[in-house]
Parts: structure tokens; sequence; C-alpha cells
């Protein structure tokens, strides 16, 4: 292949190239799940996608003879990096035809934007925080992807390892088949630490409460929560603001339980969704003309049968007291009431043994293995 011109993304035209490219890569690919035009294009936009003081994020897109043929986003998080004691630049949203040419210049461009901040590693795919997609798929290609997670074609880690890198971390997610009732095991310990704790689950529409109070404190329970775990990225009050604005209008509050304490403190929250995989994949990315009415018929009337598990957490001094019983005997009944038939869990690390055994009463099936590959530069 003739030379490959790797340009920083700084005009519309270039941004659109940047968002269409997934949608050359996998025409006709049927397990393949779109991102909305729209809220990719908040990347290019930091009154809606306000980007951290401690950040640098820069898109890059790859043309042939003026041909967008790959993309990728380099990112810096310098307060990510203080914290875990690391000179890291991470790639994200990568995307490229079956060229080594192709992958090698795009890898090789976030090596030399990143040497430019001191860095001495790449890691990826990752985003600027943990509520990114993060984790390139490496098996199960045949198994449809979620709105949540990243779908890549089966030749991306053959170049990633072409291209010299190496397994730092897996996450695997889990599927299961939403019984007809609670398991007695969650019950049980479910009525123990209501009675005995002093816990208790609200929704954000629970009648006398502050629906944008709460949500705040959800998100910073996650934060906190999500501290100690691989890669960890604070979201900053104004991204907080951001994902609120962004994702509230949308939530279903039956499927988002909260779990409070008696000083009504929010200790434990699951936000869950019903799958829009098939209505994303009815849009192309568009919603306009049509693209809306998939969505809320999807959102409102007619739900898909699986509903993606996107975040649980649990505030640290309470974790492995019960409280995620709590969200299964409160979720297992509604999903029945709503029809759903299994439930996908976002990513979750391979080696973090508490949050997998918690499944082992509903039978998973362990699936959609991905991975974060790491390299010295």
């Amino acid at each position: 292949m003739p030379n490959i011109d790797v340009r920083k993304v700084t005009c519309r035209k270039e941004q659109d190239d940047f968002i269409n490219i997934p949608k050359y890569i996998y025409k006709g690919c049927m397990q393949w799940v779109p991102d909305l035009d729209r809220d990719a294009r908040m990347l290019f936009d930091r009154r809606r996608n306000p980007e951290p003081e401690h950040c640098h994020i820069q898109p890059f897109v790859a043309y042939c003879n003026d041909v967008p043929l790959g993309r990728v986003v380099g990112i810096v998080n310098h307060k990510t990096n203080e914290r875990w004691q690391q000179r890291v630049v991470r790639f994200g949203q990568i995307e490229f035809i079956d060229d080594l040419d192709v992958s090698r210049a795009l890898i090789e461009i976030v090596e030399r934007w990143g040497r430019t901040f001191g860095m001495d590693t790449l890691q990826g795919p990752m985003g600027v925080t943990d509520f990114d997609k993060e984790g390139m798929l490496i098996d199960d290609f045949q198994l449809t992807g979620t709105m949540s997670t990243i779908y890549n074609l089966d030749y991306y880690p053959r170049h990633m390892e072409a291209l010299g890198f190496r397994k730092e971390v897996d996450w695997v997610q889990i599927r299961i088949n939403i019984p007809d009732k609670t398991p007695a095991r969650y019950a049980r310990t479910a009525q123990y630490v209501r009675e005995q704790m002093g816990l208790r689950v609200i929704k954000l529409d629970t009648p006398g409460i502050d629906k944008r109070h709460y949500a705040e404190q959800v998100m910073r329970l996650f934060n906190e929560a999500y501290r100690p775990i691989f890669g960890f990225a604070a979201l900053s009050e104004a991204q907080i603001a951001a994902y609120l604005d962004r994702y509230l209008p949308i939530i279903d509050p039956k499927m988002v339980p909260i779990v409070i304490n008696e000083q009504h403190e929010v200790v434990g929250a699951a936000v869950t969704i019903g799958s829009l995989t098939q209505a994303l994949q009815k849009t192309s990315g568009r919603l306009w003309p049509t693209g809306w009415w998939h969505l809320l018929k999807a959102l409102k009337w007619r739900h898909e049968d699986t509903v993606e598990m996107l975040l649980v957490g649990v505030r640290p001094d309470y974790q492995g007291m019960g409280v995620n019983a709590l969200f299964f005997d409160d979720l297992i009944p509604i999903y029945n009431q709503l029809g759903f038939k299994w439930a996908e869990t976002g990513p979750q690390l391979e080696d973090n043994v508490r949050e997998l055994s918690q499944w082992k009463p509903l039978k998973p099936e362990f699936v959609k293995r991905r991975r974060c590959y790491i390299k010295q530069i």
C-alpha cells in the first residue's frame, strides 16, 4: 500500500471521517452496534463532553490517497498516571482495515504524540474514564455486541500482537438467563441486610426524593467504589454533570435500584437498562429521519429480550455485606414483569474473584473476553 498519512483531526471533514470510518469497516457485519453520530461527535464538543484539566486528548485519522482507512484517539491522563505511579499514554476508539501498514501507522503516531508528554508506555484500548468503552474483543466474535462495549473484527488482536503488544489484563462479561424468581440465597441475604443493617432500596422516581441529588451521589459512589480497580480514572464534577444530562432522560427508574442507609447516604447502586442493540443497528448511527423512532420504541414500548447491567457499585465500607443481594432481590421481579429473558453485564476483570463469584447462584455463562494491551515505547 502507498504511504499512510496520519493526520490530527482539526476540521469538520476530518471529524466526519473519524465518525464514519467504523461504518465502512463494519458494513454488513451483523454483530456490530454503532454509536449514535451525535454521541460520537461529543469527542469534539467540550461544552457537552468537558475534558478534565489534567487530561490531553487527540484524535487521529489515517488516510491513503485521501481515503480514510483507520482512526485512533491518543489520551494522556496525568491524574491517573500520578495515582498509579506510571507514565502511560492510552489509545482508544481504534479502528482499522485489515492492513498492518494502517494499524502500525496509527499506533506509531500515538507513541510519538505520547512521548512529547514524557510517556514511556502505551496501553489500550482504554478511555478517558472507567465509564468509557475499553478492552479489545479477543473471542466470541460471533456474538452480537452491546451499546456499552467495544465490538471489533477478529483480525484486530492479530495486529496488536504483530505490533509488539502483550496482555496487561483481561475482562469477561457474564450472561444469565433471568430466573422466574429471586434465588433463595439472595432473598435471605436481602432480608437480613434490610432488617439488621437498616438498608433499603429507593428509585429515582420515589416520591419525595431529589432526583438530581441522588443521581449525583450515585456517580460519586462509582468514583469511590471503582478507585482500587485497574486503570481507575475518576470523573470530575463537570463530567458527572455531563453524564447525568446525557443519560438521566433515557433511564427507566424502575431498573436503577439505589441502596441507602438509615442516614440516607447512598451505599450502593446498580444502573441497568433494556438493551438498545437492535434499535441502534436500525439507526445506522443517525437519529434522523427515523432513528429516533427506533430508540423511542425500544425504550418505551417494545423492549428487546435482554437487559444490560451497565454499572454496579457498593461503597467500600459496605462491600461484602450483602448489598448486592438487594439489587438482585429488587431487579429480578421487575425484569420478569417487563418481559426480559436475559441479562448481560459489562466487562468485569477476570481476576476479580469477589465480583465474579456473586453470580454463581444464577448459573452464569462467561462470554466476550476482551483485553487491554501494553507495550513500552
